[in-house]
């Protein structure tokens, strides 16, 4: 039998986790809340003193743009979310998953999501369990290495986006206003 999907999937979880560690390396809090447009999408201080990321329940079509504040929590509540709902008590949710106030306190939630899907991997003594039932925190029912898999590319999907954003933001984009006219094909 063995645990060879088992370890596969374990190698991308870590590359994609090593990953995105490098690019959050020396992070400002200005990088971190940038809004490079107008009407991101970004973490915000609720009614109830909590912070709380923007995320609606219907999601507008397309969805706005989103600030590194976004997807840097986004990628490590993720983490957390799918392990609770696939392995452990299924009790958090989007909205009681309590967000960090600061940028070491979602870089340690990402570090502790990352363990938790490491430990449930570990867990696994054959690849057949990769085939077991888990929940997702909608319902519905998938394999479980589908859950490892969807967070090995929110990772590598929304890891990329922040490094992309801190090129801008390195190479002056971030002082960047558009010239009206320019750039547009006519």
């Amino acid at each position: 039998m063995g645990r060879d999907r088992i370890e596969l999937l374990r190698a991308q979880l870590t590359a994609t986790h090593e990953r995105v560690l490098r690019r959050i390396d020396g992070l400002t809090e200005d990088e971190y809340w940038w809004e490079p447009v107008r009407g991101c999408w970004t973490l915000r201080r609720q009614p109830d003193g909590r912070l709380r990321e923007d995320y609606p329940d219907v999601h507008p079509d397309p969805p706005p743009f989103t600030t590194i504040a976004w997807r840097l929590f986004h990628i490590a509540s993720c983490k957390v979310i799918y392990h609770e709902h696939a392995f452990g008590p299924g009790v958090l949710t989007w909205h009681t998953i309590e967000c960090p106030e600061t940028i070491d306190g979602v870089v340690a939630m990402l570090t502790d999501g990352q363990a938790l899907l490491l430990g449930d991997l570990d867990g696994m003594a054959e690849d057949e369990a990769l085939d077991a039932p888990a929940k997702t925190n909608w319902g519905e029912t998938w394999p479980a290495w589908r859950i490892f898999w969807t967070m090995i590319h929110e990772a590598a999907h929304h890891g990329a986006e922040i490094g992309t954003l801190r090129d801008l933001w390195t190479h002056g984009l971030r002082d960047h206003r558009p010239v009206p006219g320019r750039g547009r094909h006519r």
